[in-house]
């Protein structure tokens, strides 16, 4: 660790929120999704946490190529339709990849080489997936390459926290589509479409994995999510105060003087800024917890550092720890609420100069 900023990881944490979605899941195998660096935390680069599932998910081939420089040897899907230009590290690197383009299918098939595939269907989301009009000809068109395996059929919802009728309805659509393909192709060994939201809300016969996100890092997808299912924070934003002043009453601070003090005031610098994904909607409105005690972040927050009121903590010191957040006095949906974001976005958002540790 080359910084005093650092996330910090629970792989224990980690591992129980594993072990809650199971039990919920019933049976159902879990594709833990861990594009985005693992949401942030760098779940991906911890080979222990991940190398007992059957399959994992990223979003891009790069993804998947870095895993496999890390060392990993299980079965990685993408989940996310390719481009032409990673065919040559589809191959290369034994990728398994979601389709909804004939042409890309062509573009695989040109190769001679097995490629595992899962076919994306389309069916609210109206992102990528083959639409249920053209699913037909699809299919008959990919059987035609047997160097093509197609060993999965998915989709994803849109909308499975807040409307129900319409996730419903992309239930039927996928339903209908997972039953015209499987009468066609029997090599089908993975039907998914529930990510966090989906999995808790929805029970589809039909699929025997689902794809855990966020909750699998133990935060709530949705404002219902700990109604339903136990989970641990897994991910702890940490920094320690690197220097401290006393300003008089009158004094600014900061870059355009959006603070100005009321009286006299104990001043902590923390060695961690916007560059790092603590973004400046902080300035003069977040806080952060210094010896258990929440001080409100004043003035801009700076590229590489932010100042701190700490004139209410007792025998404050350079090297204090800072969090901030620590998933009890200041969440992660606190700091979202102030972006006007979510959760998803203030974790991976967190830039890459900031070390990742692994605690038990």
């Amino acid at each position: 660790m080359n910084r005093q900023s650092y996330m910090e990881i629970s792989k224990s944490n980690f591992r129980y929120n594993i072990e809650q979605i199971e039990k919920y899941v019933k049976g159902k195998k879990i594709m833990p999704i861990i594009k985005a660096n693992g949401y942030g935390t760098h779940v991906n680069r911890c080979l222990e946490l991940i190398e007992d599932f059957d399959i994992v998910g990223v979003a891009c081939v790069s993804e998947a190529i870095d895993l496999r420089n890390l060392g990993y040897k299980g079965e990685i899907f993408v989940l996310n339709q390719p481009y032409m230009e990673d065919i040559e590290n589809i191959i290369k690197y034994n990728v398994t990849v979601g389709v909804s383009d004939i042409n890309f299918i062509r573009g695989l098939a040109r190769t001679n080489k097995l490629v595992k595939v899962h076919i994306e269907l389309e069916t609210g989301m109206n992102r990528t997936g083959v639409q249920d009009k053209y699913l037909e000809s699809f299919i008959d068109d990919i059987v035609k390459y047997p160097t093509v395996y197609v060993e999965g059929v998915y989709t994803h919802f849109s909308s499975a926290d807040v409307d129900y009728e319409y996730t419903n309805r992309q239930i039927d659509i996928f339903n209908s589509g997972v039953e015209l393909i499987k009468s066609k192709i029997d090599t089908i060994n993975y039907v998914h479409c529930s990510a966090s939201n989906g999995l808790l809300n929805f029970d589809v016969d039909t699929c025997n994995m689902v794809r855990a996100g966020i909750i699998m890092y133990g935060y709530p997808s949705s404002d219902t999510t700990l109604d339903k299912i136990d989970i641990k924070p897994i991910a702890k934003l940490k920094s320690k105060i690197n220097y401290i002043k006393v300003i008089e009453k009158d004094e600014s601070v900061s870059y355009g003087r959006r603070f100005t003090s009321n009286d006299r005031m104990t001043v902590a610098t923390v060695g961690i800024g916007y560059a790092d994904g603590v973004r400046r909607s902080l300035s003069n409105k977040g806080y952060v917890v210094i010896r258990d005690i929440k001080c409100p972040i004043i003035g801009s927050v700076c590229m590489d550092s932010f100042l701190v009121d700490v004139s209410k903590v007792k025998n404050v010191d350079v090297g204090d720890d800072v969090y901030i957040w620590d998933n009890e006095k200041i969440t992660l949906e606190d700091i979202a609420s102030i972006y006007d974001t979510i959760n998803y976005e203030v974790l991976s958002g967190i830039g890459e100069r900031v070390p990742r540790v692994f605690i038990d």
